[in-house]
């Protein structure tokens, strides 16, 4: 599971949709045919799920990177 160790209360994020506030939940992330489970802020709506840029350039392109060099 990748973690950002992110709590509800930790942002104020709304969807940029519904305007729905941002609730931390469970996510499947998929890349290059494999699956992974996180918890991210996530709209309890349609579903829009927020990836931090710290996350988008940490562990997910370090998650990225191992699977490219399979």
């Amino acid at each position: 599971m990748i973690s950002d160790k992110i709590q509800s209360g930790d942002t104020n994020w709304q969807c940029c949709k519904c305007g729905c506030d941002l609730v931390v939940g469970p996510v499947n992330l998929k890349y290059l045919g494999h699956e992974f489970k996180a918890e991210l802020p996530k709209c309890p709506v349609c579903g829009f799920v927020y990836i931090s840029e710290d996350l988008a350039n940490g562990k997910l392109s370090e998650v990225e990177q191992i699977l490219e060099d399979k």
